[in-house]
């Protein structure tokens, strides 16, 4: 009875599992290696939550010119090539249409997300 419990956890892992040792015998665990001095980590795992919440309430808001339109001037693309900031006239000249037009898509949609988290 016991070892068929055991096999219901055997491909689980703790954070305190020891990985190994350092130069001075020291254990090392895995949350050894997770702990970052630095909360740049952090940030990133909160950026990546902002950018999924907005990229949900686009979805939700804008018509999908208007999202194209703001991914493609403010990089909020999924690859690397996406996530290269545009100015109007580029997104203009990708999009078949003037700088103008641009401009006022991209102030409409940035009003729609304001009113959508409640900041206008």
């Amino acid at each position: 009875m016991y070892i068929r419990s055991g096999k219901k956890y055997s491909g689980e892992v703790s954070l305190n599992d020891p990985i190994g040792t350092d130069r001075e015998g020291n254990e090392i665990v895995i949350m050894d290696l997770l702990c970052d001095d630095d909360s740049k980590m952090l940030e990133d795992i909160d950026a990546h939550f902002q950018a999924a919440k907005l990229h949900t309430v686009m979805s939700g808001v804008l018509t999908k010119r208007e999202k194209e339109i703001l991914c493609l001037r403010y990089g909020l693309g999924e690859s690397e090539k996406e996530k290269k900031e545009l100015t109007q006239r580029e997104v203009g000249k990708l999009l078949n249409c003037s700088r103008s037009y641009i401009s006022r898509l991209e102030k409409r949609a940035i009003e729609k997300l304001r009113t959508a988290f409640g900041l206008a």
